[in-house]
């Protein structure tokens, strides 16, 4: 087993993926980036700390260290936009979400994304690829559910302020429309702003694994940082970002994600 992938074995029927909590950046990656701040500012912070609590609903949890700006399990490896028309950033970003650039001058080329996809991205998705196959054995049926996180205001990837819980199943095609409207209920009973298909629809993950006529349903959960984390709206500094994890600012939000994974749980069981 890599280092830097981890994966934690359950048995309910709950698969849970943390793809882009991850900071490391190995050497020789770190020598070639403008600097380690710029290259870890659109992390999904603390995301693996709110969801900790999956470890006692006996979910299956897959993680990586690696930071995305190494390389990006959640983008297509053919690198095929996944929202045609609008900004975002490849399978290994040469800039941040706001536009800034990541690397001080040569880009990583096709031999050295082939390199860092064998290396990182691949080993990721057979992990996610396995325990489905194991989970399946013992289940008709369960739910792979994407765990992310992104600043509420980012100009270039969407106009205004984004909803604080942003739920992608494809546009309905990777789980059973039940499930996504049980997590939707969950959310709007929270009080937190929602949608379902917004400007988030769901990543590679969500859109490759989700196979609902073979009893694999994927959830990308979005989460607006402001929603746990004390986040300044707008541009934000090496000074400011990311704020520390507060318990007691992340603990709405932590209750409201372990019903909806506990309805994940029932849903597969039903």
């Amino acid at each position: 087993m890599n280092d830097w992938l981890t994966i934690r074995r359950g048995e309910a029927p709950l698969l849970v993926s943390f793809p882009h909590t991850g900071t490391e950046i190995p050497a020789p990656f770190d020598s070639e980036l403008v600097g380690p701040w710029l290259a870890r500012k659109d992390a999904d912070w603390w995301i693996d700390q709110l969801y900790d609590f999956a470890a006692e609903l006996d979910a299956t949890i897959v993680h990586t260290a690696i930071s995305r700006t190494v390389i990006d399990v959640n983008r297509d490896p053919s690198g095929v936009s996944l929202y045609p028309g609008q900004a975002t950033t490849e399978l290994c970003p040469t800039t941040t979400f706001d536009g800034e650039p990541l690397y001080k001058s040569a880009l990583p080329d096709a031999a050295a994304i082939a390199q860092r996809r064998k290396t990182f991205f691949d080993p990721y998705h057979a992990a996610l690829a396995d325990e489905i196959a194991r989970l399946r054995k013992s289940h008709d049926k369960i739910v792979l559910y994407d765990c992310h996180s992104i600043r509420s205001v980012i100009p270039r990837l969407f106009e205004g302020t984004l909803p604080e819980m942003n739920i992608g199943t494809n546009s309905g095609a990777s789980c059973d429309p039940a499930l996504a409207e049980a997590i939707a209920g969950h959310a709007q009973a929270s009080g937190f702003s929602h949608i379902v298909n917004g400007r988030f629809k769901g990543g590679f993950i969500t859109r490759n694994f989700g196979k609902p006529s073979e009893g694999v349903h994927a959830v990308q959960m979005e989460l607006a940082c402001r929603a746990y984390m004390h986040e300044p709206l707008g541009p934000v500094s090496e000074a400011a970002w990311p704020s520390p994890y507060d318990e007691r600012k992340a603990a709405p939000m932590r209750a409201t994600l372990t019903e909806i994974l506990r309805t994940c749980t029932h849903f597969a069981k039903s």
